[in-house]
């Protein structure tokens, strides 16, 4: 586990929250803001995706947004897509088909 304690709470909750992303699933910038506590918070929940040092332990590139496109990603979004790829999860277009978005919980 990631040493997070340098982190604001928010953050923490936020990364904590991240890290119950199972392999090959996805979910919501906003669903993750919900389960870090703060429902109304996905700007702020992708801006600490976006800064999180532990990419491999705190899997930023599961979040994606609402509309199911994959949002931005430190190393790109080709990168994020293949990732995502390679876990299993599937894309109709540009979209992260609907099947493999999750709601995780706090």
């Amino acid at each position: 586990k990631p040493d997070l304690s340098t982190f604001s709470h928010f953050d923490r909750m936020v990364m904590k929250a991240a890290m119950k992303i199972p392999m090959g699933r996805v979910t919501t910038y906003m669903a993750l803001a919900d389960a870090a506590g703060r429902q109304k918070a996905a700007r702020a929940t992708g801006s600490v995706m976006a800064k999180n040092p532990f990419a491999i332990v705190v899997p930023c590139h599961r979040v994606i947004r609402s509309d199911l496109s994959q949002g931005g990603y430190f190393y790109g979004t080709e990168i994020k897509r293949s990732l995502l790829e390679a876990e299993g999860v599937k894309f109709k277009g540009d979209k992260v088909d609907k099947e493999f978005v999750i709601e995780i919980h706090g």
